[in-house]
């Protein structure tokens, strides 16, 4: 059955139109956001000028560049009985100081495995997602793919293959109790267009948690009420995914705290200048 060219002009008219919810993009323009974040039709894309500058101040990058570096050098990394990496790989990367855990650094928590430090292991398994590494047997190694990458000082294509897997295939909820859903992680290109919009202003976590519900708004039903409201609890979790877990990362922001840890309902939060040195966006 053919659609009247009338209704079809009106649906088309709809799925293109602006939406404010959408911080002016269109139904179409968020879909191909949301799925086909770096095609041609998204309205934000990788920059084809990455340079080695750049790169080197990512530091889950760092991270995961350097633990590529090791498996190149040793061959090899034989995982714990537990599947885990070894303490001395832990020591070794996290001695690079690249990305500090707050817990460990207030001597809270010491550095004996590797569930003390998430943002190694979540290196670790976005390198294997990325298929930069493989395991078997209970080792790791590295992949046709990462080798070759890794004898040319092919950064950046190291970088695309870590930061698509990161993004699209390692669950950030791995890293949290809040609910198994992909709250933060779809719609986490959105995120960043509202950093790049709003960004150069310090703001709190819950400015953007707010602009992230009225474009997203089913993902509150996964939150019932209970010792907070189910916005709050929303807001909490798109904070520690989306900010601390994901831009501080990647060093998209820099925050200025108002307690000794880490708070994501009063600390504030500016855009870096990395989220224009890696990303270009429609005007």
């Amino acid at each position: 059955m053919k659609i009247p060219n009338k209704i079809e002009s009106y649906i088309l008219q709809q799925y293109n139109t602006p939406v404010d919810e959408f911080l002016g993009l269109s139904p179409t323009k968020i879909h191909h956001l949301l799925y086909d974040t770096f095609g041609q039709n998204s309205p934000m894309k990788f920059r084809k000028d990455i340079d080695d500058r750049t790169l080197d101040q990512i530091p889950i990058f760092r991270i995961a560049e350097e633990f590529l570096k090791i498996i190149q050098h040793d061959k090899q990394i034989k995982l714990t009985p537990l599947g885990a990496l070894p303490k001395k790989v832990m020591v070794e990367l996290y001695d690079k100081r690249f990305l500090l855990d707050e817990h460990i650094e207030k001597g809270i928590t010491k550095l004996w495995k590797e569930d003390n430090c998430i943002a190694i292991r979540s290196a670790r398994i976005a390198t294997e997602l990325a298929g930069l590494v493989r395991k078997a047997n209970g080792k790791l190694t590295l992949t046709k793919t990462a080798t070759k990458l890794l004898d040319t000082n092919n950064r950046l294509q190291i970088f695309r293959h870590f930061f698509q897997a990161f993004t699209d295939k390692f669950l950030w909820s791995y890293n949290d109790g809040y609910p198994e859903k992909p709250i933060g992680q779809l719609g986490w290109a959105f995120s960043v267009i509202m950093l790049n919009k709003f960004g150069d202003k310090p703001q709190i976590v819950n400015f953007y948690a707010d602009k992230y519900l009225r474009a997203f708004p089913n993902f509150i039903i996964f939150f019932p009420p209970g010792y907070s409201t189910p916005e709050q609890q929303l807001f909490n979790c798109y904070g520690i995914r989306t900010f601390d877990r994901f831009f501080l990362w990647f060093g998209f922001v820099t925050v200025e705290k108002q307690k000794k840890f880490l708070d994501l309902e009063t600390d504030t939060f500016k855009q870096t200048d990395l989220v224009k040195r890696i990303f270009v966006f429609d005007d």
